[in-house]
């Protein structure tokens, strides 16, 4: 056990931010996880959930989150990762649910963009309905990542739901049109550095037709860095080592690690997302991270949580 977790000491005044989607476990930034995560936690971020998107790393993204009390883990098939399942992958990710009560399910989704123009769209919905259903029976979070397939998010949402554990649209970047529609049946909506990919006007739209207790803020990280320029990005630390990541992810890690540092995210930067949220909706800066921590805490405060168990 690392030792850290929530309650590390922080710069008097600092806020306290729950970074409501990430995945540390990605082999472009895994090996910098311990620093990346001691940074965000000195800066005031005080919980992380990270993201399994395939069978490959969801045993990573279990052993961060056994490691560290602060971390909320999930277990989830990408849509990216559709194309790579095993025979038996739906069994497997039961089985990790069952064996890690404290976790929740993402990132799974449908995705009608460029990144995924070779991934069946029928075989996403599938993949999709039975992990949606799942996270149902099980009354847990879900993380949903949406790209261009908000019209098929919402007819198999009306089918299935409504879902009273939350569903997290994370990075949303839909219409402000379809906000009450998806709130009804129990959707929050999470905004990252991506939210920059909007017009400001239209992204404030988007945010103002949020219900305020529907509003999580995120990094995504290793994406979605926020393309707004500001001088408060926290540096990326130096990848001294590969060795563990190679142990952890294969061959390709080396390659992956490294990469230019340049346009990778880290948990510590949501600060910049926190400050350009606030601003276009016209609140204090203080006041998101208080309100956003709060809705946080409660999504994920389901039965066998870490935040249960801390209370």
């Amino acid at each position: 056990m690392s030792g850290v977790g929530v309650g590390v000491a922080r710069q008097a005044g600092v806020v306290k931010i729950f970074d409501a989607h990430c995945h540390l476990q990605d082999r472009r930034i895994a090996s910098v996880a311990p620093q990346l995560i001691r940074t965000a936690l000195d800066s005031g971020v005080e919980r992380f959930v990270v993201n399994g998107v395939s069978e490959m790393d969801w045993h990573i993204v279990k052993q961060m989150g056994d490691e560290y009390p602060c971390i909320i883990p999930c277990f989830g098939l990408h849509p990216w990762y559709v194309n790579e399942r095993s025979p038996n992958w739906f069994k497997s990710l039961r089985e990790f649910l069952a064996e890690t009560p404290g976790a929740a399910v993402g990132e799974i989704g449908l995705d009608k963009g460029a990144h995924a123009k070779n991934i069946d769209f029928r075989e996403q919905v599938d993949v999709f309905r039975q992990q949606l259903g799942l996270a149902k029976v099980l009354e847990k979070p879900v993380s949903v990542h949406c790209v261009r397939a908000f019209g098929d998010l919402l007819e198999i949402m009306l089918s299935t739901g409504p879902f009273p554990a939350g569903v997290v649209l994370h990075s949303y970047i839909g219409s402000a049109e379809l906000v009450p529609g998806l709130a009804k049946l129990g959707s929050y909506f999470s905004f990252s550095g991506h939210l920059t990919s909007m017009k400001p006007e239209k992204a404030k739209e988007v945010l103002k037709s949020v219900p305020k207790d529907r509003i999580l803020i995120e990094t995504d990280a290793p994406d979605g860095l926020l393309s707004a320029k500001t001088s408060s990005l926290f540096p990326f630390p130096d990848v001294a080592s590969v060795a563990e990541t190679e142990n952890q992810l294969g061959d390709s890690a080396a390659e992956a690690t490294s990469l230019s540092k340049e346009g990778l995210n880290h948990p510590a930067n949501i600060h910049r997302v926190l400050k350009y949220v606030a601003t276009l909706l016209e609140m204090p800066e203080e006041e998101l991270a208080e309100l956003s921590f709060q809705n946080a805490t409660r999504l994920f405060s389901y039965p066998g949580s870490k935040i249960n168990s801390d209370g």
